[in-house]
């Protein structure tokens, strides 16, 4: 199944799916790894690995109702940066999950964790990668991102931002580090 499949798969399901709250929720998606997604070592490409989360994202936006507001005001997604660490390769035909959990938040960006595990031949969980992303939604009307504020209140949750762990402090000091030698 092609990317374009796997999108229009996972915007129908998710419609039939239990309503997802992103600031406490889990999104989780399985996947198998199929020859298209893999590179010249046979294993499931590292470029694949982004763009499969882009699913686990979507799916959170869609399951948390977000999807009406961005597409009522024409916000659009934007990632801002990502940090991934690979732990195990993905070989043709495993199955795997991708996790995609927000982590905190500021003023117009959140962190969102994913992580995408498979599992073992005794059945044991195995982390395949974990990666750490920083976006927003981009209101092009305003030039702006859109308020966090904002953003919760048109789907009707309120939140405080919970605490940085050291990770993901460090995320993003890096972030700004990297935005600045530019």
């Amino acid at each position: 199944m092609n990317l374009w499949l796997r999108v229009l798969h996972l915007i129908i399901v998710s419609f039939f799916r239990p309503k997802l709250n992103p600031v406490r929720d889990v999104s989780r998606l399985t996947f198998r790894v199929w020859p298209h997604d893999l590179d010249t070592s046979l294993h499931m490409n590292n470029g694949r690995y982004w763009t499969l989360m882009d699913l686990g994202r979507t799916d959170l936006m869609i399951r948390s109702g977000l999807w009406r507001p961005i597409l009522k005001h024409g916000w659009v997604p934007v990632v801002a940066a990502g940090q991934i660490r690979f732990r195990r390769e993905l070989k043709p035909f495993r199955a795997f999950t991708i996790e995609t959990r927000i982590l905190t938040w500021s003023d117009s960006h959140v962190v969102m964790e994913h992580r995408l595990a498979s599992w073992s031949k005794d059945g044991s969980p195995v982390l395949n990668a974990i990666a750490l992303v920083r976006a927003g939604l981009y209101d092009r009307k305003e030039r702006r991102f859109v308020p966090m504020e904002r953003l919760l209140g048109e789907i009707g949750v309120q939140a405080e931002a919970p605490v940085a762990a050291p990770e993901v402090e460090a995320f993003l000091t890096a972030e700004e580090t990297l935005k600045s030698a530019a």
